[in-house]
């Protein structure tokens, strides 16, 4: 069997070398000539935790292969999937330009019957066009089928998902070529689910659109929690102990960010608006996550009345730990307010430092561990629960900061033991610790 996969992004390297890894000849085709050349010399430009490795056994092995070339990629293969961006447009929708582009070029480089399988994240709606695309474009004596089959990979355990995957979903309105689709994927023993080709498409954007909404559920009760006095975490964990609600995506935080549920929910929110129907609670939870993000900044301006001067140091930039994403992280919103504000900036992440250089350059200070980050601090934010923050030593924090003040946004630390450590601890949905002795400090008469 060849497949072909476009798109050397997370989604598509992923797909591709676990396509590889469970026994097939794989292609994967990216247009960035560059990207080819590395991932033809075994190097993954993406952090993700065993990728490379696994890549390099599949290159080694001689079913994986890498190509900017149209005619090898495309002229010969039974199955082509799309896994390129759809990132969004300045109105929220979701932006078609690559998928389209992709599709012109298979559709001028076919030379045999072929299924062509849509795991771009699209609009419900969009196969169908493809496929219009696709007849308008090949021969007449060249038969191709379009199915859809979303991706369901969460970035730092990609691998994990697609061999455990909960489900896989293929939408098509031909069921020999569903049928031939899920043939593929019968290595992985993970359940199957066949529908139609738009309730697949609905399929994915739902599913984003409820994790999203879970998040900002419990993200406004522990704002709620903060004026009552209840704690978060035991809210959180009565709650997922029902199991009609389940305890993941209830952990209290700062918000969402990532490549998929801010672009998601608002691409789903503008296809609402297109068959104009007002999906009240999406916008809503579009709308509190907004709001969360600025949740860590404004507490710490209620504290401190102004930030300008003050050295403080942001740990975690990535939008969530093991991976260096850092589209729509809350990190990247508060390095920007905090610069307003005029504000010394140290930043720490295991994986992300080189893409936030891009964005700011010399701006910031670059520091290679959290004590090099914080040393001097007179305020640190946490933004990312990473293994190297979450274990860190609390005793720290006081020996090398000015003022042992942390603002967490991700409730990384036992209150009890911050408490110990001398630590004004501030985080998400729990009392703040020590508060009175900071206000002290700054001023106040409590």
């Amino acid at each position: 069997m060849e497949i072909t996969v476009v798109g050397t992004g997370y989604v598509g390297l992923v797909t591709g070398v676990c396509f590889a890894e469970v026994g097939y000849n794989v292609t994967c085709f990216d247009i960035d000539e560059q990207k080819i050349s590395t991932l033809s010399k075994g190097r993954c430009p993406i952090y993700e935790p065993g990728l490379e490795e696994m890549l390099k056994k599949n290159l080694e092995e001689g079913r994986l292969h890498f190509t900017a070339d149209l005619k090898s990629a495309f002229a010969t293969m039974d199955f082509i999937f799309i896994a390129v961006g759809t990132p969004e447009n300045e109105d929220g929708s979701a932006n078609l330009g690559y998928l389209e582009a992709a599709v012109a070029d298979i559709g001028a480089s076919l030379t045999r019957n072929a299924v062509v399988v849509i795991k771009s994240t699209v609009p419900v709606g969009t196969n169908e066009r493809i496929y219009q695309m696709l007849k308008e474009i090949i021969p007449d004596h060249i038969q191709v089928k379009v199915v859809s089959n979303p991706e369901f990979l969460r970035e730092g355990s990609g691998i994990l998902d697609t061999f455990h995957a909960d489900r896989i979903v293929i939408g098509t309105d031909d069921r020999e070529a569903g049928s031939a689709v899920a043939s593929i994927y019968e290595p992985f023993g993970r359940p199957i689910i066949q529908t139609d080709i738009r309730s697949a498409e609905l399929i994915k954007y739902a599913s984003n659109a409820f994790l999203a909404t879970k998040i900002s559920f419990i993200n406004e009760v522990a704002n709620l929690c903060e004026h009552t006095g209840a704690n978060i975490e035991d809210v959180a964990k009565g709650m997922g102990m029902d199991e009609r609600i389940g305890s993941q995506f209830l952990k209290a935080g700062i918000g969402y960010g990532g490549s998929c549920f801010p672009k998601d929910t608002k691409a789903l929110e503008k296809l609402t608006d297109y068959y104009n129907y007002d999906f009240k609670i999406l916008r809503s939870v579009i709308e509190v996550n907004s709001r969360q993000k600025q949740q860590l900044f404004l507490k710490a301006k209620e504290m401190f009345g102004s930030l300008q001067g003050k050295r403080t140091a942001v740990l975690g930039l990535a939008f969530k730990p093991h991976t260096d994403d850092i589209r729509e992280a809350p990190a990247i919103e508060l390095i920007a307010q905090l610069f307003e504000e005029q504000a010394d900036i140290s930043v720490y992440d295991p994986a992300a430092v080189g893409k936030v250089e891009e964005l700011f350059g010399s701006r910031l200070y670059y520091a290679d561990s959290v004590d090099m980050a914080i040393k001097g601090a007179d305020v640190v934010f946490i933004m990312t629960e990473w293994p190297q923050i979450t274990q860190y030593d609390l005793g720290r924090y006081p020996l090398l900061m000015r003022e042992p003040v942390l603002f967490d946004g991700r409730n990384c630390y036992d209150l009890a033991e911050a408490e110990a450590a001398g630590l004004t601890y501030i985080s998400v949905g729990r009392r703040a610790v020590n508060m009175n002795r900071k206000l002290e400090n700054l001023g106040f008469q409590v």
